[in-house]
């Protein structure tokens, strides 16, 4: 598809068609980046994005054990400690 800059101000612009944006789900803000001479623009991605799927997909699995040992409690916290 060829486009044309547009002037704004001192600085210049596209015009993304809409049936672009809804293709590549694209909301009011990109990331912009320039790779080898080419602009790309992406859709800003929240940073846990995912991380729900991922989690339930380690339990489907069995691999959600905890990281952290349970020996790091004392005597204090089990015997003690009032919860």
């Amino acid at each position: 598809m060829k486009i044309n800059l547009i002037s704004i101000g001192n600085s210049k612009g596209i015009r993304i068609p809409s049936s672009v944006i809804k293709q590549c789900g694209l909301g009011d803000e990109l990331e912009m980046r320039v790779e080898n001479g080419v602009i790309v623009l992406a859709p800003v991605r929240s940073v846990r994005e995912g991380w729900s799927a991922a989690f339930e997909k380690m339990v489907a699995v069995g691999d959600d054990v905890s990281l952290v040992p349970d020996a790091l409690e004392n005597d204090f916290d089990a015997e003690d400690w009032t919860w």
